[in-house]
């Protein structure tokens, strides 16, 4: 057999159908052997740079779960950022520069808005209120922590500070609207229970000894506004023309 001959036999034999080495939905069994461990990292132990970097790699990670939808894995890695990002010792004491502190703060907050996002889609709303104010004591002019904040407080019924916050968040950022389409449905929502709360009250609470007219059957309007003594004298005429029109007709 030539060996063009014996390739083309090959090629075949490979596009053939063939039950597989193992069937499908077949129990496996894995043995694992355990090479090595890492013992937890203590953030306090850590220098600055180290904390920054493992911080930041773990909040990478939370947000690649958060755009996989996995909102609890997600949450979860930005609390280990969270964590690992610290300028603190074992005895409390700072041991940052002012550069490095900076930059931890700055970190913090990214992972704090995303905490909060994550907590949202969780249906964590008060975990995610209590994140945004996190936000907003390390930066009190973040625009998204103060819009979530401002839109959390009017979900809640809490519009007077709702009002206040989303003005902030306004002032800030005048162009923005999601803040404007916010601001307008909270003064919808203020109308709305204002008018709710003034007619509570029952009628007779309300209007006092004047309500007799409000509870009075108003007098049913008559059909035709014509008295029937006009309709009389306009068919009496009526028939004196008829009359009167027959008559001459039969003299002539």
């Amino acid at each position: 057999m030539a060996r063009t001959d014996v390739a083309r036999v090959v090629a075949l034999e490979s596009t053939l159908p063939r039950e597989p080495d193992i069937p499908a939905w077949a129990p496996l069994l894995y043995q694992l052997e355990l090479l090595d461990f890492r013992e937890k990292l203590e953030p306090l132990s850590l220098p600055i740079p180290d904390r920054i970097r493992i911080g930041n790699q773990k909040r990478e990670r939370g947000n690649f779960y958060f755009q996989r939808e996995e909102y609890g894995m997600a949450a979860q890695a930005y609390c280990m950022a969270l964590d690992m990002l610290t300028t603190h010792t074992n005895d409390s004491q700072r041991c940052a520069s002012e550069e490095e502190d900076e930059e931890v703060n700055d970190y913090r907050v990214k992972c704090l808005n995303n905490l909060a996002a994550a907590q949202l889609k969780l249906g964590q709303v008060d975990e995610a209120l209590h994140t945004s104010r996190d936000v907003l004591f390390l930066d009190p002019q973040n625009v998204k922590a103060l819009f979530r904040k401002g839109k959390l407080l009017s979900d809640k019924g809490e519009y007077e500070e709702a009002m206040e916050t989303l003005k902030k968040a306004l002032k800030l950022e005048p162009s923005t609207k999601a803040i404007h389409a916010e601001l307008s449905k909270l003064v919808k929502r203020q109308a709305g229970e204002n008018e709710t709360q003034n007619w509570q009250a029952k009628p007779a609470q309300v209007f006092g000894e004047n309500i007799a007219p409000f509870l009075t059957r108003p007098p049913e309007k008559k059909l035709f506004g014509i008295s029937w003594k006009f309709l009389l004298g306009a068919l009496v005429v009526a028939l004196g023309s008829l009359v009167t029109s027959v008559v001459l007709s039969a003299r002539n």
